[in-house]
């Protein structure tokens, strides 16, 4: 490969980056805006999971809830508040992270050494599963859904970003 080519094969790579970075900070602005805006009038404390220090964290609060679990080394993280469900589970090295707030629903997995985030604000869907020391994000506002998984990623909605670290694919809703 000549250097013109491997110059031209560098460039479109950045490009690339450059493109996918400013389509996550659109999609978590543009989520993060309308979590601003409110969708409803529920109020429930946060509740926050983690696992480990328990094998297997469940909590409730009025209308919030979380679960986390872990396996061997694994780390899964969940909050919710304001009528939202999180839920995250991580096994081998892997971290598992989910937030929902207000009626959302954030599911997020990892295994190996995997990094999974699933953002469920105001009503979406995120789904996020990572493996093998990939990550994985998917973020979903108010009535849309996101889900980034080894397969590839999907949106639906026009508040919903999800991106594939392994596969290198994104989608903006």
């Amino acid at each position: 490969m000549s250097t013109i080519s491997r110059f031209g094969a560098i460039s479109n790579l950045g490009r690339r980056m450059t493109r996918t970075a400013a389509a996550a900070v659109a999609g978590i602005g543009l989520a993060a805006g309308i979590s601003l805006i409110g969708a409803g009038s529920a109020s429930a404390a946060p509740v926050v999971c983690t696992s480990p220090a328990s094998p297997n964290d469940i909590q409730i609060s009025e209308y919030a809830s979380c679960g986390a679990q872990a396996f061997e080394q694994g780390v899964a993280r969940s909050a919710a508040m304001d009528s939202g469900t999180a839920v995250s589970v991580a096994q081998g090295l892997g971290s598992s992270n989910s937030l929902a707030t207000g009626f959302g629903t954030a599911l997020s997995a990892s295994r190996g050494n995997g990094q999974s985030l699933a953002l469920a604000i105001g009503g979406g869907i995120a789904h996020s599963w990572a493996d093998d020391g990939y990550a994985t994000f998917a973020i979903a506002g108010w009535g849309s859904g996101a889900t980034a998984e080894q397969g590839g990623v999907n949106c639906m909605g026009p508040l919903s970003f999800a991106w594939n670290l392994k596969t290198g694919q994104t989608c903006l809703g």
